[in-house]
């Protein structure tokens, strides 16, 4: 696995592509750095700005620590496995609260910052609702639904990630700093920024597609035509995953973004129940966290992994004759049942 001095340096390479550091490490993830650097650059050789790159990685990571920020770079054991091979995953991504969660099933509910109250009201009520049936709701702490649906989640006593367009240490809007301490201590607060990095008008449009890369779905509440929160949509259609919307008055254009959605085929929701529907998840609704009265050996993925032996992503690929992102769906249902379990090294193996 690539050095995390080496990882954060990636990170910190501003004019290099995204996927094409991402492909550089996917492709070489043991390879020299500086073999990384010069292919990424498409150059013979390494630039100069090496040192410097590793210097600024190096100060970073001393700011994390003392901050009590955790680092996972990707390959890391807690890197999240849908992220993960989505096609411009970050390279790293810095931590407060609790890393593992980014790993369990996962809903993420965006919309509005400028929100009406009906949009506030069902964007809590939705994330309470999945958030006490087990999963994990994600959004971007940005002021109205994204700051709803948080609460929502925490106020039914479920996990909640917050993805920041700034170091996890720099809070925006400063308004959320409650909030946010929160999340950290009942869920986790995440970034592909460096610690000290300020919210910037570019780094929201990019942090939607971690959002969606960590979710099995993705849930508009409340949006306009023209509303950014149909970004992260975007980003969800490239990366292969759900997209819902809530259904709104057609007196004024707050869900014209919305209603545009399904008509091209989004689900439409209502409840959390409509969603774990639309997710196939109707079982998990129903023992709501009590594990299945389906013997693990039951389902197709499980009867194929030998009892003892541990299974990476590519395995798992060739035994169930599928893509990443389907098998990455599968298990997280399975570990969502008790039937499979994480070990180290980011594998599986049966219960």
């Amino acid at each position: 696995m690539l050095d995390l001095v080496d990882a954060v340096a990636l990170s910190l390479w501003f004019t290099a592509p995204r996927r094409r550091v991402i492909d550089a490490v996917r492709a070489l993830p043991d390879g020299p750095f500086e073999v990384l650097v010069a292919w990424i650059a498409g150059q013979p050789e390494a630039p100069s700005a090496v040192p410097a790159l590793r210097e600024a990685a190096q100060q970073a990571l001393d700011a994390a620590h003392r901050q009590q920020i955790a680092v996972v770079g990707w390959g890391d054991a807690r890197y999240p496995p849908l992220l993960a091979v989505t096609p411009d995953a970050p390279v790293v991504l810095w931590v407060r609260g609790q890393a593992d969660l980014l790993a369990t099933p996962s809903i993420a509910i965006v919309g509005s910052r400028v929100a009406s109250p009906y949009g506030l009201e069902v964007a809590e009520r939705l994330a309470a609702e999945v958030g006490a049936y087990g999963f994990t709701v994600v959004s971007g702490l940005a002021r109205g639904i994204d700051s709803a649906s948080h609460r929502g989640a925490l106020a039914a006593g479920g996990a909640t990630v917050a993805v920041l367009g700034s170091g996890v240490d720099v809070v925006y809007p400063p308004e959320h700093g409650a909030l946010a301490r929160e999340i950290a201590e009942h869920g986790v607060v995440v970034s592909e920024l460096a610690p000290g990095t300020p919210p910037r008008a570019f780094h929201f449009p990019l942090r939607n597609r971690i959002i969606s890369g960590l979710s099995r779905a993705v849930v508009v509440v409340e949006a306009a035509a023209r509303s950014g929160s149909l970004i992260t949509v975007d980003c969800a259609l490239e990366q292969g995953r759900e997209v819902m919307a809530v259904p709104g008055s057609v007196l004024n254009g707050r869900h014209g973004g919305c209603h545009a959605l399904v008509r091209d085929g989004a689900a439409l929701v209502e409840t959390g129940a409509d969603i774990l529907a639309a997710l196939g998840s109707l079982d998990a609704l129903r023992n709501a966290g009590t594990p299945t009265a389906t013997p693990p050996a039951a389902d197709p993925l499980v009867e194929r992994m030998s009892a003892g032996e541990a299974y990476d992503l590519d395995d798992l690929c060739a035994l169930f004759d599928t893509g990443a992102v389907n098998v990455l769906a599968k298990l997280a249902e399975l570990e969502l049942q008790g039937a499979i379990r994480r070990v180290d090294g980011g594998r599986f193996v049966r219960s």
